[in-house]
């Protein structure tokens, strides 16, 4: 697993203003629903991506067939799928989201060649985290092995 200080990892996450969330899940019990669900509910402008429920909506936003859909700026793409289809995801991202800084690969997920080829190109590339769990823990909601600080709750 790549290792990030957790500097760097509240950096990207101060940084970030909107986020595309491919394969983001319309099931309440999966985690990419409830990663992008938080997410919103933090402040950050969640632009849901999937295929199979484009043009339905969640949580105020329609869902987008492709990042190529998405008319407005991006400035991380936050990947729910598996790591083989990473590759032609950040590729689509890197051609279609202008301004992209960072691609971040959910825990489970990563891709080697996809991340170098970001990379390359100056975006930052986050594998193997969820941007959810950093944020609470970096963010006083959780302490390093997941324990409660008495700032997170049950409720969403």
């Amino acid at each position: 697993m790549p290792d990030y200080t957790d500097q760097h990892l509240k950096d990207v996450l101060t940084r970030t203003k909107t986020i595309a969330v491919v394969g983001v899940s319309t099931n309440s019990v999966r985690p990419s629903y409830y990663v992008a669900r938080y997410l919103g509910l933090k402040g950050y402008r969640v632009l849901p991506v999937n295929p199979g429920h484009a043009g339905t909506s969640l949580f105020g936003q329609t869902i987008h067939a492709s990042l190529s859909d998405i008319q407005e700026p991006v400035d991380m793409v936050d990947i729910f799928r598996r790591s083989e289809a990473v590759p032609a995801i950040v590729e689509e991202a890197l051609e279609v989201c202008e301004g992209v800084q960072t691609i971040w690969m959910q825990i489970g997920v990563e891709h080697a060649e996809a991340a170098a080829k970001a990379e390359a190109r100056g975006v930052t590339v986050i594998q193997n985290r969820c941007p959810k769990i950093e944020y609470q823990r970096l963010f006083g909601e959780l302490r390093m092995g997941g324990f409660a600080t008495g700032i997170i709750s049950s409720k969403l």
